[in-house]
């Protein structure tokens, strides 16, 4: 088998231009570096027993059944088929940094697409159904759930066609999902979440209410966590370009960090106070954390 393990990494896939490319490199990648693959049933539900045949997985094996009854017994499943996903994928200007690529890394759009494209793949070839919303300061482009993998390739170049744009605008967002979101179902957002903070966690909090599980996937560049920044730097608003600041960022480290900072941690803690799954991604971070902080969300729901 080849070594997929090596297209988890940023710098790698970053040189491959083609995200359904991207995206299934990802996924194989992930399986075949797993020691332990968290597959092993999270797609499934417990059916029936049957007696043991010689070559049938052990790890399936009843034992409290054979303790009873001094006989193997095979527990089997079906596939679990009410499960629908919902993909919230942040195409906000805000999402381009670093512009153009620089130094050979991913952007942060690059890595979220890369992401939402590896979990539709994964999503779609275990027959779940799956939808795409990609927004800015509006709904831009949206795919209702479908499990057909027909439908693979539609949404990952619906992805590639719509480059980031426009600022963000989330409390319009949960607000629209709300209404359109019916049928109780996952909900995981990639975002870099750079807007009000309030909004944000108002509009989490909602789709709380209306029962929806919901996984928050925030995609952060290291500048943005570390400002490894050292001599005079002019910064310019990706949103709002007509702010743009000329300064020492040594002398403005210390509280940036600070103020970063507790912005995460009063994501963090909101999330935890309404169950829901947050997880904090680096640019630099292998891309299986996404999709291991994925599955770990949806066996939760699955055995709770």
């Amino acid at each position: 088998m080849a070594d997929y393990t090596k297209y988890l990494k940023p710098e790698v896939l970053a040189k491959i231009s083609r995200l359904e490319l991207r995206a299934r490199m990802v996924v194989e990648g992930f399986i075949s570096g797993m020691h332990k693959s968290p597959y092993q049933g999270f797609s499934v539900e417990f059916a029936a027993h049957r007696e043991y045949a010689p070559g049938d997985d052990i790890r399936h094996i009843d034992w409290r059944l054979f303790a009873r009854g001094d006989r193997l017994y095979i527990k089997q499943y079906e596939e679990e088929t009410n499960l629908r996903t919902h993909i919230l994928l942040d195409c906000s200007r805000s999402m381009l940094y670093p512009e153009h690529g620089r130094d050979g890394r991913m952007s942060k759009y690059d890595y979220a697409a890369t992401l939402a494209a590896s979990l539709v793949y994964l999503l779609m070839h275990q027959q779940d159904a799956c939808g795409l919303v990609l927004f800015d300061h509006q709904i831009r482009e949206q795919i209702a759930p479908t499990s057909s993998t027909v439908h693979l390739r539609s949404m990952i170049d619906l992805i590639e066609r719509n480059p980031p744009d426009h600022t963000t605008d989330v409390k319009m967002l949960f607000s629209q999902l709300a209404e359109q979101i019916r049928q109780r179902g996952l909900v995981v957002l990639i975002s870099d979440l750079l807007t009000d903070v309030d909004s944000l966690i108002a509009g989490l909090q909602r789709l709380r209410y209306t029962r929806h599980d919901v996984i928050v996937l925030h995609v952060m560049d290291h500048d943005e966590l570390e400002f490894p920044f050292e001599d005079n730097t002019l910064f310019e608003g990706l949103e709002a370009p007509q702010i743009r600041l000329l300064t020492d960022p040594q002398a403005l480290r210390s509280s940036y960090l600070k103020i970063v900072q507790e912005f995460i941690r009063k994501l963090r803690s909101a999330c935890m106070d309404h169950r829901i799954d947050y997880a904090l991604l680096s640019t630099r971070d292998p891309l299986d954390a996404g999709l291991a902080r994925y599955l770990a969300g949806r066996m939760h729901r699955l055995t709770r």
